[in-house]
């Protein structure tokens, strides 16, 4: 039995460490919905036209980047500290292996996307338009920050740009001054580092859980993994902070809770190794090894 099991008969302790992190998982499957928005507000200047299938990555790379990385971090949840080892294997083994693969598909994809989007921000050129109130009339988006634009009309152009300098994105209306286009070119830099950190953090898990699935995973392993995990976690929390001051709260709070989320998963994994290994556990929450 794990730890948490010898508690006297009827005096169990509630598993707070567990209700902490399915509300974790929770906060991350309800942010799929606000991603979703905001895409599909975005989709609708971008792709004035509709959006064909070959370009769903392209118009929707916040929100299925999320919905994959949601449903893996599900699987990972799953193998370490769900499902107990003697069960993890056969054709189980295989349905999850197969699961991940898909996801790894979908997150590589989305991060071409992330790439896709970095390229378009930087297409922007310098336009004749001096005075955004005096094309109030021609159906032009004004693009305030990345993912997010405002229809020109008589009503806002005053409020949306003084300035008397814009760019213009070829082959579309929309348009923006320097901060905004700026502000946009930076975080899509952002989105691209975050992308290609979290490749990088999501390959060594996968490799932690295969050496502990067979018997390879050492104390000096898990010591070198951490060391390399951390310099990305550490790169993430740039990333979040730079969020926040840029002010766009749902991107902080999403890149709080997925390294929140994930720190979860590390923890997982170390009380997995643990029990394997017969030591104390610091949680005693685990159900993956029952002696």
């Amino acid at each position: 039995m794990t730890m948490s099991s010898v508690a006297p008969a009827g005096k169990q302790p509630l598993p707070w460490f567990k209700i902490f992190k399915y509300c974790v998982y929770a906060f991350l499957v309800a942010n799929l919905f606000f991603f979703f928005m905001e895409d599909w507000a975005a989709s609708k200047h971008l792709f004035s036209g509709g959006v064909s299938f070959s370009q769903l990555i392209e118009a929707y790379a916040a929100t299925i980047d999320t919905a994959a990385w949601v449903v893996l971090l599900l699987v990972f949840e799953l193998e370490t500290s769900v499902i107990s080892d003697e069960k993890l294997k056969g054709n189980l083994k295989w349905v999850l292996n197969t699961i991940k693969a898909l996801c790894y598909v979908v997150i590589i994809y989305a991060c071409y996307g992330y790439m896709t989007k970095y390229i378009v921000i930087h297409s922007f050129e310098p336009s004749s338009l001096t005075n955004l109130c005096s094309q109030a009339a021609q159906s032009l988006s004004f693009m305030t920050d990345l993912d997010e634009y405002e229809s020109v009309v008589a009503a806002n152009c005053a409020d949306l740009s003084s300035a008397s300098a814009f760019y213009q994105l070829p082959g579309t209306g929309i348009v923006t001054d320097t901060e905004s286009l700026q502000s946009a070119e930076w975080l899509s830099l952002i989105d691209v580092v975050n992308s290609a950190n979290w490749l990088l953090i999501v390959l060594i898990l996968t490799m932690d859980v295969w050496l502990q699935l067979t018997g390879r995973l050492t104390g000096h392993i898990i010591k070198v993994t951490a060391a390399f995990k951390g310099v990305l976690y550490f790169i993430l929390l740039l990333c979040a902070v730079f969020w926040g001051i840029d002010g766009d709260f749902l991107d902080f709070w999403d890149a709080f809770l997925w390294i929140l989320a994930f720190a979860l998963i590390e923890l997982n994994i170390f009380e997995w190794h643990a029990e394997a290994e017969g030591k104390p556990t610091v949680l005693g929450e685990s159900d993956k090894v029952e002696h």
